[in-house]
């Protein structure tokens, strides 16, 4: 049995609504990563904006969003509680929230923190959803493009807690070049949060399948991939407005190793096996014998659809 192995932990939160506090939001983050942590854990992943409620859905200006719902520091003195608690435990975290930085530049951001605490990687969402225009007549907005920037780097991956893990942000995992680019920098384990809408604002697309594509998206991903998958949401009603479960840490198989059963609070925890990933990467795909990238040059120069290429 292999011993190159790394206790992973996803911490799905139930809903965050308007009127709750970061203080009160922090206590939760607290008992689940202590909760992980007695798991076995050595790192546990928080949702996208763990922070606040999922606030594009609501139409307001730039600077009221970036006052309510921003931290232009991290950490800050509401967030220094997990910082010190990770500190004391000996466990590294992942973390969505909203970043405002000093040059004023608002950021869909995770970051991960190691061991002692310390902010080891960022990474700004690329894959930005929704529009930037008011939709009055839309049972919700969905204003990503509106309040955020298109991150300004590529997928980074970072060797930390034992093994090299790279970051993404909820819409990121529905691209196949997002988890390409960290493979390519061989990651072993990709984590990242969500907000995921049961509702599709933008076209009637059947409820189910939002649960649907989001399982098939993950697994697929980690198969071809060869990595460890965590995928940590923020779900069920924020005020009224749902948002699905189904958190899920997913192995370099494709198979689902474990699954949240609510949308409440919930802690799901794998030993992930780095040698599963190794033999996946060494026997099954092999990138540096299989790969042809001199094929592969339409995905680049073409952003979407055009004319087919001729012989």
């Amino acid at each position: 049995m292999s011993k190159n192995k790394i206790g992973l932990a996803v911490a799905q939160m139930g809903p965050v609504h308007l009127a709750d506090s970061r203080t009160a939001v922090v206590q939760r983050l607290l008992e689940m990563m202590r909760e992980a942590k007695a798991r076995q854990a050595d790192l546990v992943v928080f949702p996208e904006l763990a922070l606040t409620t999922f606030f594009p859905r609501y139409w307001m200006s730039q600077e009221e969003a970036e006052t309510r719902f921003f931290e232009a520091q991290m950490p800050n003195a509401d967030v220094q509680p997990l910082f010190d608690e990770a500190r004391k435990l000996g466990i590294g975290f992942y973390l969505g929230y909203a970043e405002l930085t000093p040059e004023g530049r608002p950021y869909n951001t995770a970051i991960l923190v190691d061991k002692s605490a310390n902010i080891v990687g960022k990474y700004r969402k690329v894959h930005l959803p929704g529009h930037v225009d008011h939709k009055p007549d839309a049972p919700f907005q969905h204003l990503e493009k509106k309040f955020f920037d298109v991150g300004d780097k590529a997928w980074g991956v970072w060797d930390t807690l034992g093994a090299k893990i790279g970051m993404a942000l909820c819409n990121d995992r529905r691209w196949p070049e997002t988890w390409r680019v960290m493979s390519l920098q061989s990651a072993e384990i990709v984590v990242l949060g969500y907000n995921t809408p049961s509702q599709n604002i933008h076209w009637d697309e059947p409820v189910h399948l939002r649960m649907h594509h989001h399982l098939i998206t993950l697994q697929a991903s980690a198969y071809q991939n060869c990595v460890w998958a965590a995928a940590a949401a923020k779900c069920g009603r924020e005020d009224g407005f749902h948002m699905i479960g189904g958190s899920v840490i997913v192995s370099p198989t494709g198979e689902i190793a474990a699954q949240a059963s609510t949308e409440e609070d919930e802690v799901i925890t794998v030993q992930a096996d780095l040698d599963l990933a190794k033999a996946f990467r060494q026997n099954v795909f092999d990138f540096a014998r299989h790969r042809r990238p001199e094929y592969y040059q339409l995905i680049v120069d073409r952003v979407g659809p055009g004319e087919p290429l001729t012989s």
